[in-house]
């Protein structure tokens, strides 16, 4: 048989989609553990429905002997393990994709769907094995043929995965692997054009983590001793991955009752001087903001995660969108100096993870870190950055008797001392105070509060993150993003090419570096692209820079940017001829 699989470019768009409970994950963890052995770099995002059972999801997982690290609409190989494909997959299947199902599952949808389709009877095939239940390990089979190899790591991973179920078990599923890979040998003719000979292993000494892994790991690297929250998606992962290393690292983890519970109990470990951390979502950070505000005004040290998705209120839980900005930066009644962060890849995940902790500790401030669906379900293989560089030495002093927790200094920040740490008393109050923390209905001393906490901000500015920059130095047009499109931005760029356009990426939102303006002043054109409707980080930096930009490119339907759509609006934006 001729080869069916016919790739043009340098990666492959691979991607799975069945019902919830169907095992598309395992066949997913299987296919990730193989790809990489054979050599491959690769990247794969998850997408859910909102519902525990019932629907379709569906996995992409791009790989390619170079890096890949951004979400793209093409697919090449498609594999329904299930009906009911959901319009997102149907609408990016070109007249190029290879639709692999099987009819007995699919009726004639496989057919309707437009590709090129290809039939194998899994369900026969497992049933011939001993039961339907193999159906998804023959495909899984199927896709290690087309890879080109892995097969030893699929019979490995059997014997992980299902020893607890007894041998038989384990060799049924190793026949459906046999039985997928030979059918799978034929589509490809063995291999993938663009494998190299001496590529296996390449990637063995990388590993490969998700954004939540990235983001924990980075929290855990900073030191962070306290986590609490109530379980929201897509936040919740961060308190899972805490509580698995709980016992190892001496981290107290608490799944509390509601939002107030878990954002006090943080304030209340951070006073008495843990490195405190609650994760949550943005309906769920609403509820903390009380909280927010008593962290200002307490001056304690909190790290806040928001993995944001689509609102107002419930919204679309499953989904992404980066619509809590004005959120993170304006919560909280009144008014006190913060930081807010929003990594842009997953090695700076690991690192802003970190500094967080060390920038809500020298500060005495809350610190936000906002992510997204998008990039808490997204994973590649990626060096982990040293985790010790990343950790801090401890910034509480010891108290002397006549201790003043709300000193006056010039630069606003108090010596900050603990219970039990020397002799002097730490006051704590959610009213207005004094410099030991005495309540006082002072107007001259409430002005004298307010100027001392924001005085912090002049320093913060100075040691602010500065933005990610890709492109042409002597740059006319400038594109502007933040957070989890980095990868999906840098892509775009290089596909268009064009020698008079750069790319700034923010990972710190606020406050922004003090050298921004030049910069800014350099280009003629700015776009802006962030996943909300009204463009809510193009207004900050107006707010923050008096600059205007020239155009905002917009996503609010509940799904990720994809590089296709990122070039298409850009190219748009440049042909108009102002640019």
């Amino acid at each position: 048989m001729s080869s069916l699989l016919r790739v043009s470019g340098k990666d492959v768009s691979l991607v799975l989609c069945g019902a919830a409970g169907q095992g598309v994950q395992t066949v997913e963890e299987l296919l990730v553990k193989a790809i990489r052995h054979v050599g491959y770099s690769v990247f794969a995002s998850r997408e859910y429905m909102s519902r525990v059972r019932g629907g379709n999801n569906s996995t992409e997982i791009r790989f390619s002997p170079w890096p890949v690290r951004a979400f793209v609409d093409r697919i090449d190989v498609l594999v329904p393990l299930s009906e009911g494909i959901r319009e997102n997959v149907r609408r990016r299947i070109s007249s190029q994709t290879l639709i692999i199902g099987d009819r007995n599952v699919l009726r004639t949808e496989g057919e309707e769907l437009g590709g090129r389709y290809f039939n194998v009877e899994f369900l026969n095939i497992a049933s011939e094995i001993g039961g339907v239940v193999f159906a998804n390990f023959v495909a899984a089979g199927m896709l290690l043929g087309m890879i080109g190899g892995g097969l030893e790591i699929g019979y490995s991973f059997c014997n992980e995965k299902f020893a607890p179920k007894g041998q038989i078990i384990v060799d049924k599923n190793k026949e459906a692997l046999d039985r997928g890979f030979k059918i799978g040998q034929t589509l490809t003719e063995g291999t993938l054009p663009f494998i190299s000979g001496d590529s296996k292993g390449r990637t063995l000494h990388r590993s490969v983590l998700s954004g939540t892994e990235a983001l924990s790991l980075g929290a855990l690297a900073g030191g962070c001793t306290f986590i609490a929250a109530y379980p929201m998606s897509p936040a919740t992962g961060v308190l899972s991955f805490m509580a698995q290393c709980a016992s190892q690292l001496g981290v107290v983890v608490e799944q509390t009752e509601d939002e107030l519970a878990a954002i006090n109990m943080a304030l209340g470990a951070g006073y008495a001087g843990a490195r405190a951390m609650v994760t949550t979502s943005g309906g769920g950070f609403d509820l903390m903001t009380e909280g927010v505000s008593l962290a200002g005004i307490m001056e304690v040290p909190v790290v806040i995660h928001v993995g944001q998705r689509p609102g107002p209120a419930t919204g679309m839980a499953t989904r992404t969108e980066q619509g809590d900005l004005h959120a993170a930066l304006y919560g909280g009644h009144g008014e006190f100096p913060r930081a807010v962060f929003a990594p842009a890849t997953l090695e700076e995940a690991v690192r802003i993870g970190a500094k967080s902790f060390y920038i809500a500790e020298k500060y005495h401030i809350p610190v936000i870190i906002l992510t997204d669906q998008y990039f808490l379900n997204s994973y590649y293989d990626m060096t982990i950055p040293d985790l010790e560089s990343l950790s801090f030495p401890s910034m509480i002093v010891e108290s002397e008797k006549d201790y003043c927790r709300y000193k006056f200094s010039s630069n606003g920040i108090s010596p900050r001392s603990v219970p039990g740490n020397g002799k002097g008393l730490i006051g704590a109050d959610s009213h207005e105070h004094d410099e030991e923390g005495h309540v006082y209905e002072d107007f001259d001393l409430r002005k004298c509060m307010v100027d001392k906490r924001f005085r912090k901000l002049a320093l913060m500015r100075c040691e602010a993150e500065e933005p990610l920059f890709v492109g042409a130095q002597d740059y006319r047009i400038l594109i502007i993003g933040w957070g989890s499109t980095f990868h999906i931005l840098e892509e775009a760029l290089e596909f268009i090419g064009h020698s008079q356009v750069a790319l700034m990426h923010f990972q710190q939102l606020y406050p922004l570096p003090a050298s921004l303006s030049e910069r800014l002043e350099q280009a003629q054109n700015i776009i802006v692209v962030e996943g909300n409707k009204t463009g809510q980080f193009a207004h900050l930096l107006r707010q923050e820079t008096g600059r205007k930009v020239d155009s905002i490119i917009t996503n609010y339907n509940g799904l990720q940017f994809s590089v296709e759509q990122i070039v298409r609006e850009l190219v748009a934006c440049l042909n108009e001829g102002v640019y």
